[in-house]
């Protein structure tokens, strides 16, 4: 069995090295002619555990390749993955153009039956525009070729998006079509060998079960994280609750931790999306725009903090930022809470010293260049060079080597021994016979 794959972000990336280990013969295509020949000489563009050799080991068997033509992708392959980027349009709404271009060009060349599978996060309705936009250059050419469209959502984690994808908790399948869910059947099989993982259902049921999916887990979120800000005001260990609220089966531990917000390509962007298709379907989302409001709210929680802390006028004080990826495993700054600090600082009149062990080339190419030409912005070779006379260090992203750190050395580079834990990683109390001065959120 050949696949195409159109997209090679983390989505079209994971998927086609993760089905060429299964021995498939994949195709990644995209029509950035740079990025492709870096993917050629081995170079990846994203940091995700365990992609590179995979990708490494699956081009060398000659089991995966990359090319800029989805014409000649298409030649020997009878399954075609579009899993380019749904961007948010200004509206919140996925802008969907790159997925329909992508399905504009499979009509196009589209030579005899095949699937046609949305793997990018789509709202309910997207298959039945991509099989009318499919339908539209077939009757253009004057041609009578039969294509099933599918949904097939990702569930991938960044940081453990191989992992997610060879060992799925579910595979979803959307399909009105026989004909196409045994082509998707026999394609999943190696990954249902030992338990049936594979639910199949109606195609607008599988775009919805993506977003619901995402959603549900963003409430989870932005509902500790208001709880957590009420524990500030009424004097409680908002840990405590955690452990109390997580030891509830029907809770559980999973996505009740208290931050400082989410951030990522999925969570933000999908929640305003389905915010969106709500009102375009007269129904109010109450409870999506309040999880929306707190996350935008939970962003800004540790600058109002430091503001508490030092007062609104900020300069002269220089901040330590441990931690500028949304999340620990991942170089993705997208929506990260990070950047929402680092703005509000040296717009205060602060300067910053950050580092994050992954996402620095990141940081150079997503912050404003004269924050780094007038050095308000540095970044540091290290975690503790970061330290070096700061008034403060703030904990943005949990990686591993923040959780237990030694103390002395940063008291010894700090000018102020204070820290603000926009993780809750730390527990308190030694931070305190530490000698140092402790915010978290919600902790007492």
């Amino acid at each position: 069995m050949r696949l195409t794959v159109v997209g090679t972000g983390y989505v079209g990336l994971v998927t086609g090295a993760c089905f060429a280990e299964m021995g498939l013969t994949v195709t990644c295509v995209d029509i950035d002619e740079a990025k492709v020949a870096a993917l050629r000489r081995g170079e990846i563009p994203i940091h995700e555990p365990g992609l590179e050799p995979l990708v490494k080991s699956n081009v060398a068997e000659g089991r995966l390749s990359f090319s800029t033509s989805l014409a000649e992708a298409m030649q020997n392959s009878s399954i075609h993955f579009i899993a380019v980027g749904t961007p948010p349009d200004d509206d919140g709404s996925a802008d969907l153009s790159h997925v329909l271009a992508v399905a504009r060009d499979i009509g196009r060349n589209l030579e005899r039956y095949a699937v046609i599978v949305d793997k990018s996060t789509v709202p309910v309705g997207t298959a039945d525009r991509v099989r009318q936009t499919i339908q539209a250059e077939l009757d253009a050419r004057g041609v009578d070729i039969e294509f099933d469209v599918v949904s097939n959502p990702e569930f991938l984690k960044e940081g453990a998006a191989v992992e997610d994808f060879m060992k799925p908790d579910r595979i979803i399948i959307g399909t009105d079509s026989e004909r196409a869910a045994e082509k998707m059947r026999q394609l999943y099989a190696p990954f249902n060998r030992n338990h049936q993982r594979t639910l199949f259902m109606g195609v607008r049921d599988a775009e919805m079960t993506k977003y619901a999916a995402n959603a549900m887990l963003a409430t989870k979120i932005s509902f500790i994280n208001e709880i957590a800000v009420l524990c500030d005001r009424l004097g409680v260990d908002v840990e405590n609750v955690r452990r109390g609220i997580g030891s509830d089966q029907r809770i559980g531990y999973h996505f009740i931790y208290p931050g400082c917000g989410y951030g990522g390509s999925c969570f933000p962007k999908d929640v305003k999306a389905l915010v969106r298709t709500a009102h375009e379907s007269g129904v109010e989302p109450t409870l999506l725009q309040a999880v929306e409001a707190r996350n935008q709210a939970q962003r800004r929680l540790l600058f109002d903090k430091i503001v508490e802390r030092f007062g609104a006028d900020l300069s002269g004080l220089h901040f330590a930022v441990w931690g500028l990826a949304f999340k620990p495993g991942t170089d993705d700054m997208r929506e990260a809470s990070s950047r929402v600090l680092i703005e509000a600082l040296t717009s205060a009149g602060a300067s910053v010293c950050a580092y994050d062990p992954v996402a620095m080339w990141v940081a150079r190419r997503e912050f404003a260049e004269d924050l780094f030409a007038d050095g308000r912005l540095q970044l540091a070779e290290n975690q503790y060079d970061a330290l070096d006379g700061a008034d403060a260090m703030v904990l943005v992203t949990e990686w591993k080597p923040f959780r237990f750190p030694d103390f002395g050395q940063m008291k010894r580079r700090m000018r102020r021994p204070v820290i603000f834990d926009g993780r809750n990683q730390y527990d308190p109390r030694m931070v305190k016979e530490e000698g140092f001065e402790y915010a978290g959120i919600g902790r007492r």
